[in-house]
């Protein structure tokens, strides 16, 4: 299955990167590659995140990345919605796919 990123999704991304960034660039690049990585997963098994408890609707599910949360919504294909820190309040306009 493809797999797609909003660009919300690698907006929110981009600023976890630049913030890791400031302490350690090395640790910044491979924290995205571990994120790129785990997301891959999604390809062969879309359904292998958890339903997103806040909605619990079955197409918005989400994959545990360290202290983050990457959240997709299933359609034809895996659409990343948002990437948020676990500690922070998921908002319902970071869900809105396509």
């Amino acid at each position: 299955m493809k797999v797609t990123w909003s660009p919300t999704a690698l907006e929110r991304a981009g600023e976890i990167a630049q913030f890791i960034a400031l302490d350690d660039p090395v640790a910044a690049e491979h924290w995205v590659e571990g994120l790129f990585q785990s997301v891959g997963r999604l390809r062969d098994h879309p359904e292998s995140g958890r339903i997103v408890p806040e909605f619990g609707i079955f197409r918005i599910r989400e994959v545990i990345y360290g202290a983050y949360r990457v959240i997709y919504a299933l359609h034809e294909e895996v659409e990343i919605l948002t990437v948020r820190r676990a500690s922070q309040l998921l908002r319902d306009d970071e869900i809105r796919s396509r």
